[in-house]
């Protein structure tokens, strides 16, 4: 029979599998809200594909239940879950790493995001960030508004850094400070998500494993007659 502490480590993965698939959904539901950098930072594709992921560890967590509450001889859904845990990995580094891979170059990439955004929420994010242009004041720069008001305070106001060579006050600072920490909260999370599925593989296993030797145990107890072993 397999062991209730087995059986008590198995349902503490198997709960942390649930959770992780709630956190991913929740994120990716509650980050379509409109919010100027969250919406910068990830667009409807990435929201997708983190609610996607969410929907595959809720289905993979009912795939378990199923699995763990067959007869003890029956083995084939635990054989099962540990397939689409298999899958479900696959998709977290997949995930996962294209996060990260993100966050390389954050300073070009949110230069190519930005200049996609409409003159408006360029003008709304510069006054929330109190900067104006992406890297000087001639690049992607939209006057208007209540910060960036015209050409002369925008020249007066961003400074060359002879330092780092960016000028102060110029928004790819706090656009990229704030994506990187987003993003890096991001795939350490996912990769969480990863450890989460490999230790209930490896649980799983040790369940299939224990419940095919109590099996063998059963059958040779059997042919004995029942007597068991001196």
């Amino acid at each position: 029979m397999v062991s209730k502490r087995l059986m008590g480590v198995w349902v503490f993965f198997d709960i942390c599998l649930l959770a992780s698939g709630v956190v991913a959904l929740v994120l990716s539901i509650t980050w379509r809200a409109p919010n100027l950098l969250l919406n910068m930072v990830f667009d409807n594709g990435d929201l997708t594909t983190g609610t996607v992921l969410g929907v595959a560890l809720l289905i993979t967590f009912a795939i378990s239940v199923g699995a763990i509450v067959q007869r003890n001889h029956v083995t084939i859904g635990l054989v099962m879950l540990n397939w689409v845990l298999i899958m479900d990995a696959i998709g977290i580094v997949i995930i996962g790493t294209f996060v990260w891979y993100f966050t390389l170059q954050e300073r070009a990439n949110y230069h190519q995001v930005f200049s996609e955004q409409s003159a408006a929420t360029r003008i709304a994010i510069q006054d929330m960030l109190q900067c104006c242009g992406y890297f000087n004041g001639t690049d992607l720069l939209e006057l208007g508004g209540n910060f960036c008001q015209n050409q002369t305070f925008v020249d007066s106001f961003l400074k060359l850094d002879n330092t780092t060579g960016d000028f102060t006050g110029a928004c790819v600072t706090p656009i990229t400070a704030f994506a990187d920490s987003t993003l890096n909260d991001v795939f350490t999370t996912v990769y969480g998500f990863m450890a989460v599925v490999i230790c209930l593989f490896l649980t799983s296993l040790c369940v299939i494993k224990k419940r095919q030797e109590d099996e063998r145990f059963k059958k040779i107890d059997a042919k004995r007659g029942g007597r068991g072993f001196v």
